[in-house]
């Protein structure tokens, strides 16, 4: 992360490290989640997580490289196994056999047949789920790839190669949609029609869940999910984070959130006479 200006003070606005979401709800497409714990080893990759998703929005899950967004991700999914706590899915536990059609997941590896063309992998994707050729259709148009239909996916840009394994999982059109690093490889030009492509179908009533560690892509979002080291630091609006940080850069802001946790950390830590 750069560091364009000086920091607010983090000793003037300490708050709880996971404040109700403003913009979060419990309507049909919400995720639930409920004191999740994922343990690798000894270590801890999630700890005691608890939120909600809100469902017809952007929800970005942001935070550093190694934070746990992808295990996250892969906890919402099902397809993670947890230590404990709960993950509810469209009212059903995440993973659930009857969510395959409702739920799509585009990895950080595009899942993508390099010796099939644009068309042929959309279309394989789309019949595992009984939808036909004009699905593929719109699909393939909806991430703007409609001049290469033919093409051999081996032939492709790194920025078209994932926007066929993102058309992949838009064929089955689920209401539900996770997307892990959309947005890593891809040029400004690629990342802004995107985002307004994730905006459209956010309108259009698809409930997106997307993680980045580029903060500033924090803006395109409706709510946050903010990581560091394993914990929720923060659930929290764009606005929300820009004010308690005291400025309009959201990068400054989450950094100010992250120090002002670690101070509060330290005084809990004195209070106890303990150590870390």
């Amino acid at each position: 992360m750069s560091h364009r200006a000086a920091l607010p003070n983090p000793a003037t606005a300490l708050h709880p490290p996971v404040p109700a979401d403003p913009a979060a709800g419990t309507g049909p497409g919400s995720v639930t989640v409920k004191n999740l714990l994922v343990h690798r080893g000894k270590a801890d990759v999630l700890q005691d997580l608890s939120f909600t998703i809100p469902a017809g929005r952007i929800t970005g899950l942001l935070g550093p490289s190694g934070s746990g967004k992808t295990t996250l991700i892969r906890a919402l999914v099902g397809v993670q196994r947890i230590t404990s706590g709960t993950v509810r899915v469209l009212g059903r536990p995440a993973g659930d056999p009857s969510l395959r059609n409702d739920v799509g997941y585009v990895t950080q590896a595009p899942s993508v047949y390099r010796d099939l063309s644009v068309l042929d992998n959309v279309r394989y994707f789309g019949a595992m789920h009984g939808r036909g050729r004009a699905d593929a259709l719109e699909a393939v148009a909806a991430v703007g790839l409609g001049d290469f239909l033919k093409r051999k996916a081996a032939d492709l840009s790194g920025g078209q190669f994932n926007r066929v394994s993102l058309a992949c999982a838009l064929v089955s059109k689920p209401p539900l949609l996770f997307l892990d690093e959309p947005t890593v490889g891809l040029d400004p030009v690629l990342r802004a029609d995107l985002w307004a492509q994730f905006a459209d179908m956010a309108a259009a009533g698809t409930t997106l869940v997307i993680s980045s560690h580029v903060m500033e892509e924090a803006g395109h979002c409706d709510s946050l999910l903010l990581l560091r080291d394993a914990r929720l630091l923060a659930q929290l609006t764009p606005a929300e984070l820009r004010r308690r940080g005291g400025t309009d850069d959201l990068e400054l802001a989450f950094l100010h959130l992250i120090r002002a946790d670690e101070q509060a950390q330290d005084a809990t830590v004195q209070a106890s006479g303990g150590s870390k």
